[in-house]
């Protein structure tokens, strides 16, 4: 190859499976003009983080999968050096395609004991079949941040925890299985993008600690991946003044960082790819077409993920970079080709495989659910429901949901549901539930991420309240568990259990646990401070 179509396997610009024809054509001459690297798929352009603030409606398309099998097909045939084809699948392919397996956010997999860690295995496994069914060889995940800052707007619920040496061990199995199954890793966001309060998406965050402190906590699940050979480790846009010489620079931008941190101290010597460049917080940067790509290159990435300049970023790496520095990047981008086996062999193989993914969902609720209060007495809520003063209510799920039926079908107590705040009458509501003296309440979280109270109403915080206050409540939470502060009086509660996914699984693990009175092998695996 020329330097030029070198420089082009730098490149991984995003696709879109959901996209017009015009735009499919526009990567396709991409691939066939300028010898890139590889490509990220993301759901649609609405999807996209950065479109947040434009609040594009995502149309969902059951057909996503099929398409993007045959993009893959389709891609790979225009190009003359094989594409390695990268996709954000930390909790499977269905964090960007509708209708595939999903298995649990990491924060799930992180209450798991640290015995039941081959369960993490069997993810990573299970994903990179899924992956490899649709042609691509190359996960973005799983994270490596240690989630240490409940305020946290982006990493929270996707990673494993606030323990470090749980978030290395987990990490590294579920690198292991996807290696197993040939499938590239990628630990993310070095140096640590766990202990902000900015989404980088939108802004960039700044991580006040210095060396000796990060090297203490944040750093540890990199060096543990670097020590196990890790295939790749992406750069967070996040800046760390205190290891760029006072300065608010973006890592992705910092040789201070990549060079002289990750490669020459931590003895890093594969492949290293920068996050998203259409980030807002490095992507409005400069005025220059290519220069970005440019910064980021000379920085010591050697991928540049969701590149937007191509053409332009090439013409700037080749004008300003050594051959030397170039055939580095080259080589470790080509080691990485022959690792995922996609010099030879680059076509979608095998099958999804639902019925293996909920089994394995089912395995992994019976050791994470996690009993986070427990004072009741199991024989009084029997006699209490035999007498007929034990009732249901489901937040943001209809009656018809799995647990309150698992339930129903042992118990056959009176159900009740709010789905939407919207012209509900609570006072009648609360009449309603007036003479029962005990309540199950299921509280299905309406997002995994914190902003807006994770978009639970006040009007449901304060029932919850005075529910907690006035009668014996048992809840079962089903979503991130950094709401379970948020919740008015839940200390009152005769029991809390926290059940991370609503996952058909896992509400029915729930059910029985109440039914049985199971005990909970789960850890809660972030430190929450309950009212």
């Amino acid at each position: 190859m020329t330097l030029e179509q070198k420089i082009g396997q730098f490149f991984f610009p995003a696709v879109f499976i959901n996209d017009s024809e015009e735009n499919i054509q526009a990567t396709e001459e991409l691939i066939r003009k300028y010898n890139i690297g590889g490509l990220t798929f993301f759901h649609s352009r609405a999807s996209a983080a950065t479109n947040y603030e434009s609040k594009k409606k995502i149309e969902f398309n059951d057909d996503s999968y099929i398409r993007l099998k045959e993009l893959i097909v389709r891609y790979q045939k225009c190009a003359s050096t094989p594409l390695l084809m990268s996709i954000d699948a930390e909790w499977g392919l269905a964090m960007r395609v509708e209708k595939t397996p999903q298995y649990p956010y990491a924060i799930t997999l992180g209450a798991l004991p640290e015995e039941q860690k081959d369960l993490v295995y069997e993810v990573g496994k299970q994903i990179a079949l899924d992956l490899k069914s649709a042609g691509i060889h190359y996960n973005l995940a799983p994270l490596a941040d240690i989630n240490n800052n409940p305020n946290n707007p982006v990493i929270g619920y996707r990673s494993f925890g606030e323990s470090k040496e749980k978030v290395a061990s987990f990490a590294l199995e579920y690198l292991r299985g996807m290696s197993d199954e040939g499938v590239l890793g990628c630990l993310k966001h070095f140096p640590g993008h766990g202990n902000t309060n900015v989404d980088s998406h939108l802004g960039l965050p700044v991580l006040e600690e210095n060396l000796e402190q990060l090297l203490a906590n944040e750093l540890y699940p990199f060096i543990k991946g670097i020590e196990n050979d890790v295939d790749s480790i992406m750069i967070g846009h996040l800046a760390v003044p205190a290891l760029n010489e006072g300065k608010d620079t973006s890592a992705t931008l910092s040789k201070n960082i990549i060079q002289k941190l990750l490669r020459e101290q931590l003895g890093y010597d594969g492949l290293v790819i920068s996050d998203a460049l259409n980030m807002h917080s490095v992507s409005k940067l400069y005025d220059i077409k290519g220069q970005l790509e440019w910064e980021a290159f000379n920085a010591g990435n050697d991928v540049l993920c969701f590149a937007e300049n191509v053409p332009e970023g090439i013409q700037a790496i080749l004008e300003n970079a050594s051959a030397e520095r170039i055939d580095e990047s080259f080589n470790r981008i080509w080691k990485c080709k022959e690792k995922a086996g996609i010099i030879t062999n680059n076509q979608p193989t095998g099958n999804l495989n639902f019925e293996k993914a909920a089994a394995l969902n089912a395995e992994i609720v019976q050791f994470s659910i996690t009993k986070v209060i427990d004072d009741l007495d199991f024989e009084t809520i029997q006699k209490a429901n035999a007498s007929q003063k034990t009732a249901q209510i489901s937040l943001y799920k209809s009656a018809e949901n799995i647990f309150s039926k698992t339930i129903h079908s042992q118990w056959k107590c009176p159900q009740f549901s709010i789905e939407s705040v919207d012209n509900l009458d609570f006072e009648t509501f609360e009449k309603s539930i007036r003479n029962f003296e005990y309540l199950i309440i299921s509280l299905f979280v309406p997002k995994a991420k914190p902003l807006n109270k994770f978009e639970i109403d006040d009007a449901v915080f304060n029932l919850l309240e005075k529910l907690l206050e006035t009668k014996k409540c048992l809840v079962y939470v089903f979503g991130n568990p950094y709401v379970l502060p948020l919740i008015p009086n839940l200390s009152k509660a005769l029991r809390v259990i926290e059940v991370y996914q609503d996952f058909e699984e896992f509400q029915i693990n729930a059910a029985n646990q109440l039914l049985f009175d199971y005990e909970c092998s789960g850890k809660l695996p972030v430190t929450i401070d309950i009212q």
